[in-house]
This record gives C-alpha cells, sequence and structure tokens, in this order.
C-alpha cells in the first residue's frame, strides 16, 4: 500500500474542514471542498499546484452547505464530476432552503453528480478506501476509510468528543447513534479520525470519552 497523508483547510463562516488525502505518487482526492470565496479557492489549489498534485476525485461526505460551497469551482477546474451518496440527493436540490435558513448565498451547484451507492470500495492508486454509510445527520452520510492507513475520515458524523446534530431535515439521533457503534467504533482503536468540523481524534479516545457514545 502507498502512505496516505492528510492535509487540512479550515473554510467558511462554519469553520468546515476541507480535505485533501494525498499519496506518495502526488495524486489526490479532494474531501468537501467548503471553499466560500475565491480567497479560500485559491489558497486550495495554490497548495495543489505547488505541490504538483494530481486531483483524481472529489467526493462530499454529505449534502451540507458548508461542505458543498467550493465543490462547483473545484469539480470545474480539475474537469471532475463530484461524488456523494445518492440519499443527499434530497438535500442537493434544496440548497436554497439550506442557504436561506442561515440567510447566506446559495452556492453554485455541479452539472452533475456520480451517486455512490450504500457500502462500496473506492480505488485510489493501489490504495482501498471503504465508503462507510452512516445516516443520522443526513440520510446520506458517509465516511471515508483508509483501510491500509488507518485512516477515517467522518464527516460530520463523530467529532471529537461529539457527533453531528440530528435536527436538520432526514435526521435521526438513534439512527446515528446506532450507525457510529455499529460501524465506526469497530474499527482499530489507533483509527485517526478527521472530522468534517474541530481536531482529529482516535477511535480509541472516542470509544472512552465521547459522553453520546457512553449508554
Amino acid at each position: 500500500f502507498k502512505m496516505i497523508s492528510i492535509k487540512t483547510f479550515v473554510f467558511n463562516p462554519f469553520e468546515e474542514n476541507t480535505y485533501l488525502a494525498i499519496d506518495d505518487e502526488k495524486n489526490c482526492i479532494i474531501i468537501d471542498p467548503g471553499c466560500y470565496d475565491n480567497e479560500e479557492f485559491i489558497k486550495l489549489s495554490r497548495f495543489i499546484d505547488n505541490n504538483n498534485l494530481k486531483v483524481k476525485k472529489i467526493i462530499n461526505t454529505h449534502g451540507h452547505i458548508d461542505h458543498i460551497f467550493g465543490v462547483k469551482k473545484t469539480a470545474d477546474t480539475y474537469n471532475i464530476i463530484p461524488e456523494i451518496h445518492f440519499l443527499e440527493k434530497n438535500l442537493l436540490d434544496i440548497m436554497d432552503w439550506q442557504a436561506g435558513l442561515f440567510g447566506i448565498k446559495e452556492p453554485e451547484m455541479p452539472n452533475t453528480w456520480n451517486y455512490i451507492y450504500d457500502e462500496t470500495e473506492i480505488l485510489f492508486g493501489i490504495n482501498k478506501i471503504r465508503i462507510i454509510h452512516v445516516p443520522g445527520h443526513s440520510p446520506g452520510s458517509i465516511a471515508l476509510y483508509f483501510h491500509d492507513n488507518k485512516i477515517l475520515l467522518s464527516g460530520d458524523i463523530l467529532f471529537n468528543g461529539s457527533i453531528g446534530r440530528t435536527d436538520f431535515p432526514g435526521g435521526s439521533y438513534e439512527t446515528l447513534i446506532t450507525g457510529i457503534k455499529e460501524k465506526l467504533l469497530l474499527l482499530p482503536e489507533d483509527t485517526i479520525i478527521y472530522p468534517g468540523h474541530g481536531l482529529t481524534s482516535t477511535i480509541k479516545n472516542e470509544t472512552q470519552h465521547n459522553p453520546f457514545l457512553k449508554y
């Protein structure tokens, strides 16, 4: 397998984590491009250019507005169709409503999406990424698990010491907790978690200390 390194950018008013997963042949995946304006997009693209990275995929963990702001711009720039779980289609269709909810401008949307269906494995060079579907924060929320590197990009499913909120359309507290316990906490305990907001953690740390997962 190839070593994967993760580069984090904190973007937009929601302080969302946009990630680059980079292998040692300089291939990269953009996860949740949340660049709010041109300045933030330039930060992302300049890093990609300066490090001679080859963008292979754009993957969204879910369809909430703070993770979507930069998708069209990145998709157009790197000529890639972004990917998202098919159950997020309804959220993508109400982006104007999402924008109105927070009183912010509606982001431009990509012309097309490629839909991810259920638990799949994605090949990234010779690395396998497991797509883990954990609904509850949104219907089609996914986490990306880099099997050989023990890296989990958890989107807004699981945070350092917290979990995703469940009061948006299609959210469910019980579903989210069950999914985290049955799908994520079973991963190796030294797996590093890179969440959609906030600081990194590990599976061991969340199993032992996350107050939402105690019972």
